[in-house]
């Protein structure tokens, strides 16, 4: 059940990122994610009450849903969706593949999880992937580039914090269903708040295109993803299911190349596996260390 787990939300996530795509034109993003979002709550709210799964919540229960709503279902998005604009799709998500990072990173600030240098080291090697991947000559900097993978990856460290704050309404005894829901409504309604503090025209694009895009993004994309994403994180941990945001490049840069025109050259190939061998340096379990160990207290 676990391993379905992973996979789907490899699957889902990996080619959400050309949906994303689809969602840019007159529509401001804003509202886009909004759309989705309030779509998503309603979808989950008659869930709840389909299959009767609903859990009361204490206050100190809500706020974390809300910090979750802030983190989770609408700052991070409202970034990510911007990054989408300046750069390649498959691009903004192997940025989004240092997610496996700033949870770690997150985990010990908030939960006390031990952060060992190793993911430090991840980090570095993560990092410097992407800068190989977005191709960036230091002698000739590309402004539009680094904004858009600025974006991304503030985008990623909310990421990063709405999975720990999952991890803390498990500690609490509650499964994804109620929270997720509640976390979606608080994020929809900070979103409607961004859109009247903006001024934001009402808009909305009745093509076949961006109602398929909304759609997906709204039901597969968050309602199934985000059970699914958020069930791995109380069986796995935070860390481990942030992991598998390691394979959606591998996923949306192929649908990048078919779609979008992104072209593989060797820099990139060196990149993706920078990025994903720093991953692997933040997570694997590293069998000579588990033999040292074994030896030390023979």
């Amino acid at each position: 059940m676990t391993a379905a787990l992973y996979l789907l939300v490899v699957l889902i996530w990996g080619t959400t990122w050309i949906a994303i795509h689809y969602q840019i034109g007159p529509v401001p993003v804003e509202l886009s994610i909004l759309y989705r979002f309030a779509l998503a709550a309603l979808v989950m709210g008659l869930l709840l009450l389909v299959t009767r799964r609903r859990e009361a919540l204490r206050p100190r229960d809500h706020l974390v849903c809300l910090g979750q709503g802030l983190a989770l279902f609408s700052c991070n998005f409202l970034l990510v969706y911007h990054a989408s604009a300046y750069v390649p799709s498959g691009l903004v998500a192997v940025a989004f593949s240092t997610g496996s990072v700033w949870t770690a990173l997150f985990s010990r600030i908030a939960l006390g999880q031990p952060l060992k240098p190793r993911v430090l080291a991840g980090g570095a090697v993560g990092l410097a992937g992407l800068w190989l991947l977005f191709g960036i000559d230091p002698a000739r900097l590309d402004l539009q580039m680094l904004y858009g993978l600025g974006l991304a990856l503030a985008g990623t460290m909310g990421f990063g914090a709405g999975s720990v704050l999952a991890v803390v309404h498990r500690r609490r005894g509650l499964t994804p269903w109620t929270t997720t829901a509640w976390g979606m409504v608080y994020g929809a309604l900070i979103l409607l708040a961004v859109v009247l503090i903006q001024g934001l025209p009402w808009r909305f694009d009745p093509s076949p295109a961006y109602v398929g895009a909304l759609l997906y993004l709204a039901i597969p994309g968050s309602v199934v993803a985000f059970l699914a994403y958020l069930t791995l994180v109380g069986r796995i941990g935070a860390d481990k299911a942030a992991y598998s945001s390691v394979l959606f490049p591998l996923v949306a840069l192929n649908i990048s190349a078919v779609l979008e025109g992104y072209v593989w050259t060797a820099t990139a190939v060196a990149g993706v596996a920078l990025v994903l061998l720093g991953n692997v340096l933040v997570f694997a379990r590293l069998p000579w260390r588990r033999n040292g160990a074994a030896a030390a207290s023979a």
